[in-house]
């Protein structure tokens, strides 16, 4: 799986953790070991223009995707075909402001908008209540699960329950 994540900011992030959480999510949702995925980490401003170009909305926001083949999840036994499922792009600055108000470390906004990016570029979506139900507990699914696996590393206390804009 080809997996390139991008540090854009000034910011000190564990690009390592953020491969991880997407190779777990990928493996999960049964993409093939072919697909790749770029995630790159950038400040407000460049963050805000993309926000204007693509989605008319003014301000930088947390996570944006942007899906290239269109890859939808495999099934056991069936993975995706292969193929670049897309980019995420984040903004730790907001993520930060996210984490505070909920309180809990910007760190862990960060995965969890890195597994809210991937299920973008997977097909899903929380436009509609009943989307955004499956869409939700699927991100918060795979986010515990990879955190469980991985003891000491990241820990989520407060559980993490607030909503994402994007």
């Amino acid at each position: 799986m080809s997996i390139e994540v991008v540090n854009e900011t000034a910011e000190t992030l564990n690009l390592d953790e953020f491969r991880a959480v997407a190779e777990y999510v990928l493996g999960q949702m049964h993409v093939s070991a072919e697909a790749e995925l770029a995630i790159m980490f950038i400040d407000p401003e460049p963050m805000e223009e993309l926000h204007l170009k693509w989605m008319d909305l003014p301000g930088p926001t947390d996570v944006m995707s942007f899906p290239m083949d269109e890859l939808r999840p495999g099934q056991p036994g069936r993975v995706t075909p292969p193929g670049t499922l897309g980019d995420i792009v984040i903004c730790p600055q907001v993520a930060a402001n996210q984490a505070l108000q909920a309180g809990h470390a910007a760190v862990e906004e960060m995965l969890l908008l890195t597994v809210h990016g991937i299920l973008h570029l997977l097909g899903y979506d929380h436009l509609e209540a009943e989307e955004e139900k499956v869409m939700f507990a699927l991100q918060r699914k795979l986010l515990l699960t990879f955190l469980a696996q991985r003891p000491g590393k990241v820990t989520i206390d407060p559980p993490l329950t607030g909503k994402l804009t994007d």
